[in-house]
């Protein structure tokens, strides 16, 4: 019968922390920038294409941000699927 029981408590525990888990993302930008806001900081992982790299003026591994990116214009499309 304990055993049962810790066995539910398991499932209840996972199921509200993956709960939290999903809904924490959803919270973290529940508006739209404004205009004329600054894009938050993006990190992407830096290609491992030794030609898409230096296309982008980057080097080493790892990850980057926008800023890091030697252009005088970058253009980014965000696109919503939802």
């Amino acid at each position: 019968m304990f055993n049962e029981f810790k066995k539910l408590l398991y499932l209840s525990l996972i199921t509200v922390i993956c709960s939290f888990l999903m809904i924490w993302p959803a919270q973290a930008a529940d508006q739209p920038p404004a205009v004329g806001d600054s894009l938050p900081p993006i990190k992407l992982a830096v290609p491992d294409d030794p030609q898409a790299k230096s296309h982008l003026g980057l080097s080493g591994s790892g990850q980057f941000t926008i800023p890091q990116i030697e252009a005088e214009v970058v253009i980014i499309e965000i696109f919503n699927m939802y």
